[in-house]
């Protein structure tokens, strides 16, 4: 098995096209040609994670944050980066990253903590804009079952908890094939007019084409026609942090003892306790602050999340508790996305936790 299988598998539950402007997602370091023998997951790549690497006999190494976030003029031994680089690529380990692509889609960092936290009718905080398209295509009756499913075995047409979703018209096209045409129906340089059904369905822009693909593929005509539409829709399904609901609501004191233990951290920086009973929460990994305002738009009683500055905490404006609980900390889960995706689709492939602690904040 190569390391592109394995990536291939991550990139299908976390498309690269979703990733901020800003990241460097995908595969940093390494051959994808190359034979995989082992992976292991981890958040931040360190010289001694690679050592760790190395030790559990693995050639790939599956992170959440990049090894390389911007472009570097040199690498030497003069920084710590620069000696991890250094000693993977002479090591022949590959390094992986999923990182702001793994945040925003459902399944990723911020709805499986979400399950962690027993959250309920979870909805997408501050869901993308401009991520839908419409693709309609003109069929001939007796194919349309076909192209269908091969526009939804290629991902389009989900709607929320619904798969599967179209909608279909008869009508009659008309087309004359030129001379060296091969109609499927009708023959050429004559017009032809053919009972047909207008398929239209959704679909997320990232997978576009790879949608229009099956629709060729399974199409019948030389010369398929299909539009393209862009949607103001938004897409309730992916999108940067969470909301949801307690089951039964707790004491303020009692929620954040409960946060304590589920992130396992030491301490939790906090607002006024504003509230006295805890039940909608909102929920964003790693630096979320600028969400605020849409966890207060959402009607939620705490937003957990981290790196808040000083003067932001004065932004809560007693509508809301902020809870910081740590960058490594809120988003330390992600080594278990990784681990059920790949074992999943690979029940025999050797996946290994990093067991370094790479959190570079400690606690007195």
């Amino acid at each position: 098995m190569t390391i592109r299988q394995v990536v291939d598998q991550i990139e299908e539950y976390a498309p690269l096209a979703l990733q901020e402007s800003y990241d460097n997602a995908g595969l940093i370091l390494g051959d994808s040609a190359a034979e995989v023998t082992a992976a292991l997951l981890c958040i931040d790549v360190t010289e001694e994670v690679v050592d760790e690497a190395i030790a559990k006999g693995c050639n790939l190494i599956i992170s959440h944050h990049p090894l390389i976030f911007s472009g570097l003029k040199r690498i030497t031994y003069n920084s710590s980066l620069e000696r991890t680089i250094i000693k993977a690529i002479r090591q022949g380990i590959a390094v992986y990253s999923a990182h702001t692509n793994m945040d925003v889609v459902w399944g990723g960092v911020n709805t499986y903590v979400a399950e962690k936290m027993g959250l309920q009718s979870v909805e997408i905080l501050r869901p993308l804009q401009k991520q839908l398209l419409k693709v309609v295509t003109f069929v001939p009756e007796t194919h349309a079952a076909a192209v269908r499913e091969a526009l939804f075995e290629a991902g389009a047409g989900n709607i929320g908890d619904y798969d599967s979703c179209s909608y279909n018209v008869m009508g009659q096209g008309s087309f004359r094939g030129q001379e060296g045409t091969n109609p499927f129906v009708g023959e050429p340089m004559k017009l032809h007019f053919e009972p047909e059904v207008r398929i239209e369905t959704i679909c997320p822009r990232h997978i576009l084409a790879r949608v229009i693909r099956s629709l060729l593929e399974a199409h019948p005509y030389e010369e398929p026609a299909y539009d393209i539409y862009p949607l103001e829709n938004i897409h309730e399904r992916v999108g940067l942090g969470i909301v949801g609901n307690l089951d039964q609501p707790m004491e303020s004191l009692e929620f954040l003892a409960y946060l304590k233990k589920i992130f396992k951290v030491a301490v939790i920086k906090h607002t006024s306790l504003i509230k006295e009973k805890i039940q909608r929460v909102a929920f964003c990994g790693g630096s979320g602050s600028d969400l605020l305002n849409d966890a207060i738009r959402a009607k939620a009683d705490i937003f957990i999340s981290a790196d808040f500055k000083y003067h932001q905490f004065f932004n809560a404006d007693n509508q809301i508790i902020i809870a910081d609980i740590g960058h490594f900390e809120s988003e330390q889960y992600t080594k278990e996305i990784f681990y059920h995706i790949l074992t999943k689709k690979f029940p025999n492939f050797a996946v290994h936790f990093s067991e370094i602690n790479t959190n570079p904040v400690n606690y007195l």
